[in-house]
């Protein structure tokens, strides 16, 4: 703020601000003014002094000012000198014409004028430069510009109604820089005028013929936009609900998910009843060591005595499909005590520590209601090697909970606990010490007998042919699980519910025997008479050498019917399971691979041999490579194996490799002569296979004996 002050005693120094107001109250209470009142009520607005200089009550007396001695007369005299004389533009006219004052209505140099420069045609205030005063000799001693300096301070003005419209002006005033976006912020807090609808209908100036079709149009217009809201409303109500719905919802399902309740409800013990060891076939070894553990369920006081202990765990270890799962349920069977089931995999979630709490809470059930059975298949799964793996930071918590309810601090009598796995080499080793997992049961894939014990017990399920011998079918179903022996059975009654027959023969059961073995028939397939025969000779090699080789197994059946990725296939059956086999029965399998090829060049030539003969290969390489390398059945390089063969010297490699290829020519060669030798069979059962395409071991031999064959 700038104000410039001046003395007018000695003893007082006012600024001149306050001065000019206590001089001119002084001069309209006088009437000593040539010009009208500054604050006369019905004085035209373009005639008016400046309110904010006039309109003000003077912050001084005469008796502060030190004047109160003066006179009238003497202070008309001061007023008329000190303040600038108030004239009319044209009396200020010098006689050429211009005036040295003129009014300005672009931007100036003082607030005062940038804030209220004088409009058009409204009367100017201006300085008569023809008889100074002493207050403008005064400044322009100072070198100060003799204008109205305003005095940017607060004001106090006098009534309520002024106050007021100073702040409307103010607020239309800061309508021309406020932002759009802060007009509500500021304005948000202001009432609402209430108008009623005369009012209104007064304001508008509507016609008085026209006042009841307005009043209908706003009352039908209040209506529809109060039905509008109340719809906006009900459609609001209903969109809370219907969140509040999933809400309840989605916290429902949170409360069943695993990191609320920590374990869900499959806790619950299932009583086995009907599942006893009579229902298990073909594993009698594991049965009987099963058969323990039911003894110290039922009866754990008659080993206790003795000072000796429960065991704790049982491992199963054995391939897919051998009857792990179906041996814990006979031995819960058995025992009639609860049985609690998980697989490995539930134990395994997104959310940290859920596995360890799911298994703190089944051992904590188990416990209640001891003594049980706990079954966990798929122990891999959760009884891993612990390792460090930054991916996964908390995945050994699971199995150290586990770990410690099998063998902890706090003991778990009555509890035992049948672990199941096909990968036991991924087991954490100190899952499977003594104290955890006391006995390891081995669950091999059947024998002969055990194949032909399932194929009965499966058999009695269905409608199937007296006169079918089970231990037939098991001779040729080496390798074969106790599930994959339950489901050759099942696909032989479907065949058989195809075909429209009554029961099931044997010859459903060889189909889906082969239809495992080797897959469907492709009866769509189109092959020429050029590659019939040709596939004709091939098996018909095969068979040749396998019939007339001493220690090769014994043709089970001999086909052209195109099945898989093979245009033919010759089935050998063994009379029995064979845990070693002999030098002598190993080049005898590889003579009957090589038969193939060497029937095609014989009959057909060297040019026209054909690629069917490389799965032949495959196995008589095989064979050969493991004679050397593994078997000890090379004279040359004698008995010593040879397990990885990148870590051997090139000399040793170059030696293996001869010596293969000596066994494999060798072969050949055999087969070739025997082939040479029985001519007449070998044509002869190639056109017995061009006529009916499978031929059984009985018939094959009716015709390498010259014999002929039953129309089918």
């Amino acid at each position: 703020m700038f104000s410039l002050s001046m003395t007018v005693q000695p003893q007082v120094t006012v600024p001149l601000s306050h001065l000019i107001n206590v001089l001119h109250s002084i001069k309209s209470s006088v009437g000593s003014s040539s010009s009208s009142p500054p604050c006369k009520s019905g004085t035209h607005k373009e005639h008016a002094p400046d309110p904010e200089l006039h309109c003000t009550e003077p912050p001084w007396s005469l008796r502060e000012l030190g004047l109160s001695d003066l006179g009238a007369q003497q202070l008309d005299e001061l007023v008329s000198r000190v303040l600038p004389r108030w004239s009319p533009p044209e009396t200020l006219r010098p006689p050429g014409g211009q005036t040295t004052w003129r009014t300005s209505h672009l931007s100036t140099h003082s607030f005062y004028y940038n804030k209220n420069g004088f409009s058009s045609g409204a009367l100017a205030m201006s300085y008569s430069s023809r008889h100074p005063s002493p207050l403008q000799s005064v400044c322009t001693e100072l070198q100060q510009w003799p204008a109205w300096v305003p005095n940017r301070s607060f004001k106090t003005l006098k009534s309520k109604t002024r106050r007021l419209q100073s702040v409307a002006d103010r607020s239309l005033d800061s309508e021309g820089f406020t932002p759009s976006f802060m007009k509500g912020f500021l304005t948000r807090d202001k009432g609402l005028e209430v108008e009623n609808l005369d009012s209104l209908v007064k304001d508008k100036s509507v016609p008085e013929g026209q006042q009841d079709s307005f009043k209908r149009g706003f009352a039908e217009g209040f209506l529809k936009a109060q039905a509008l809201t109340r719809r906006t409303q009900d459609s609001l109500r209903r969109t809370r609900l219907i969140l509040l719905v999933l809400l309840l919802v989605g916290l429902y399902g949170l409360s069943k998910t695993p990191f609320i309740s920590g374990l869900d409800s499959a806790v619950d013990p299932v009583q086995v009843k009907n599942v006893t060891f009579e229902h298990v076939k073909g594993v009698e070894e594991a049965k009987n060591e099963l058969q323990e553990v039911v003894e110290f369920l039922k009866n754990p006081e008659k080993f206790t005595v003795l000072g000796g202990k429960l065991p704790k765990g049982v491992l199963l270890i054995g391939p897919p499909g051998t009857g792990k799962t179906l041996l814990a349920r006979a031995v819960a069977g058995e025992a009639d005590v609860p049985f609690y089931y998980a697989s490995g995999s539930e134990f395994d979630e997104m959310f940290v520590g859920v596995g360890a709490s799911r298994i703190r809470n089944l051992f904590r059930e188990a416990k209640s209601n001891a003594p049980c059975v706990i079954f966990i298949d798929e122990l891999d799964s959760v009884g891993g090697k612990r390792i460090e793996s930054p991916m996964h930071p908390y995945s050994r918590q699971t199995i150290n909970q586990l770990l410690a309810e099998m063998d902890g601090f706090k003991p778990n009598e009555g509890v035992i606990i049948i672990g199941a796995t096909n990968f036991p080499e991924a087991l954490d080793n100190a899952l499977i010490r003594p104290g955890r997992f006391d006995m390891q049961v081995t669950v091999p894939k059947p024998d002969v007998k055990g194949r032909t014990e399932i194929i009965n017990w499966y058999l009695k399920k269905i409608k199937v042919d007296p006169a079918i011998e089970a231990n037939i079918i098991a001779r040729g179903t080496v390798g074969f699980s106790g599930a994959d022996l339950e489901n050759l059975v099942n696909q032989a009654a479907l065949k058989a519910a195809v075909d429209g027959k009554d029961m099931v023969t044997l010859k459903e059961l060889e189909f889906a025997k082969d239809k495992i073995l080797m897959g469907p028939e492709r009866k769509s397939a189109e092959i020429d008479e050029k590659n019939k025969r040709i596939t004709a000779y091939h098996e018909s090699g095969h068979a040749i050498v396998a019939y007339y080789t001493k220690d090769a197994m014994p043709i089970n059946k001999a086909t052209i019917m195109p099945r898989g990725h093979s245009l033919g296939h010759v089935s050998m059956l063994p009379e029995s399971d064979r845990w070693s086999e002999t030098r002598s029965q190993l080049l005898a399998q590889m003579d009957v691979s090589m038969g193939g090829r060497v029937a095609e060049e014989i009959m057909f030539g060297q040019e026209f041999i054909t690629t069917g003969a490389s799965s032949d290969f495959d196995s008589a390489t095989k064979i050969a490579k493991m004679m050397v390398t593994r078997y000890g059945m090379c004279d040359k390089l004698g008995v010593m194996t040879y397990t990885d063969m990148t870590a051997q010297s090139p000399e040793a490699q170059a030696a293996v490799e001869r010596e293969v290829r000596l066994l494999l020519k060798e072969s050949y060669e055999r087969a070739k002569a025997l082939l040479k030798t029985h001519t007449k069979e070998h044509k002869n059962l190639a056109d017995a296979l061009l006529t009916y395409e499978t031929l059984d071991a009985k018939e094959i031999r009716l015709v390498l004996e010259g014999k002929a064959l039953e129309t089918k």
